[in-house]
């Protein structure tokens, strides 16, 4: 089946077995090795991606189904030379042990603080209207879809405060 991904910015043109999840074509297919295949059953995050802004599980979304849709993965939020803010945060806060899971929640984190930008609330919400305080609770609640098994929650929560101070968390829209 022949498909074609806009992947941080650039068009690829795949020929895929129409089984084939995102998460595979990421990695197998365009060499996008930061997102990491964990459970493989969408239960721990660590293969989110954003498409489209919103972020999704790579391994519950067929190839097929990111159809000319915008995918943007960890590498496609900073570089190297110039880390996203949320990614600084993270190095900053030590918000990682041994990283496995941390492209996943930084796409999360990133797609998470758009959310509460643009007036989404949470079940930890005191309000359906914002606007919503960057609680502990708050960022609990809106990540509890991405798992770390090392346990680096209070450092993942604090780099994500500190990030939320910055209005733009994807360094590829500056």
């Amino acid at each position: 089946m022949q498909i074609t991904l806009h992947l941080n910015g650039a068009t690829h043109d795949l020929d895929l077995d129409p089984r084939t999840t995102l998460l595979d074509a990421l990695r197998h297919h365009l060499g996008m090795t930061g997102t990491k295949k964990g459970c493989d059953h969408g239960q721990c995050g660590a293969c989110t991606v954003l498409m489209g802004g919103r972020r999704i599980n790579a391994c519950l979304t067929l190839a097929c189904m990111a159809q000319d849709a915008q995918i943007t993965t960890i590498e496609g939020l900073g570089s190297p030379e110039r880390l996203s803010p949320l990614q600084q945060q993270f190095l900053d806060h030590d918000g990682f042990q041994c990283g496995y899971c941390t492209p996943g929640q930084i796409c999360s984190a990133t797609a998470m603080l758009e959310e509460m930008e643009a007036g989404w609330p949470s079940h930890a919400s005191e309000n359906l209207d914002g606007p919503f305080e960057l609680s502990h609770a708050e960022i609990a609640e809106r990540m509890s879809g991405n798992l770390c098994r090392c346990a680096a929650y209070a450092n993942i929560v604090a780099a994500i405060q500190q990030a939320a101070g910055t209005t733009d968390h994807r360094e590829d829209a500056a």
